[in-house]
């Protein structure tokens, strides 16, 4: 295989007809502007040849990173396969209609959470958020929710990704491909 997109999408693929309930689910690690480092799992929404794309508050703790130091590696542990997928790489906002046509796929409750939510910021308790998103369900009542200012997608366009397969006795099979002009450039890696 010489497209690690392809390879990836077959391996996603497989995974989501295990039983696995969140096979979407990838650890996305940043670095702020000091170089501390944060991970946390969100969720996969979109893979093509342009990049892996999640969703967030712009504001939250990840958004901030990312404005400060655009970088991100995800990783993709899918165990009743034996898997992992490693991707490392830029990152860069979703276009507005990207955006937008996404938040339009999700539950209202969702949608109106995003908006409710100042995500990593300090609150009362529960309660607070709880009293947010009923304003904001009165606000809107039954018509369309916009989508946020503050909320949208990033693409974390890779210039590695590397693909890690379990076998007996840790000889595992490890791949990584790294971006070159022209296309890909495939190296067998010890495990």
């Amino acid at each position: 295989m010489t497209d690690p997109i392809v390879q990836f999408q077959e391996w996603f693929a497989a995974a989501q007809h295990t039983t696995l309930k969140e096979p979407t689910a990838m650890a996305l690690a940043t670095a702020d502007a000091h170089g501390r480092p944060a991970v946390r799992m969100v969720l996969l929404k979109h893979v093509d040849e342009r990049g892996f794309v999640f969703y967030t508050n712009l504001h939250s703790a990840k958004g901030l990173d990312l404005q400060a130091n655009p970088r991100a590696e995800l990783c993709f542990h899918w165990d009743p396969l034996g898997r992992q997928v490693r991707v490392s790489g830029r990152v860069e906002p979703v276009s507005d209609a990207e955006a937008d046509a996404y938040f339009a796929t999700r539950a209202r409750l969702s949608q109106l959470g995003a908006w409710a939510s100042q995500q990593s910021q300090p609150m009362r308790g529960y309660y607070e958020l709880e009293q947010a998103c009923a304003k904001l369900a009165l606000r809107y009542h039954l018509g369309k929710v916009p989508r946020p200012p503050h909320w949208s997608g990033c693409r974390v366009v890779p210039d590695s990704i590397e693909f890690w397969k379990a076998k007996p006795f840790r000889r595992h099979e490890r791949v990584i491909y790294h971006r070159a002009p022209g296309g890909w450039k495939k190296q067998w890696l010890f495990p």
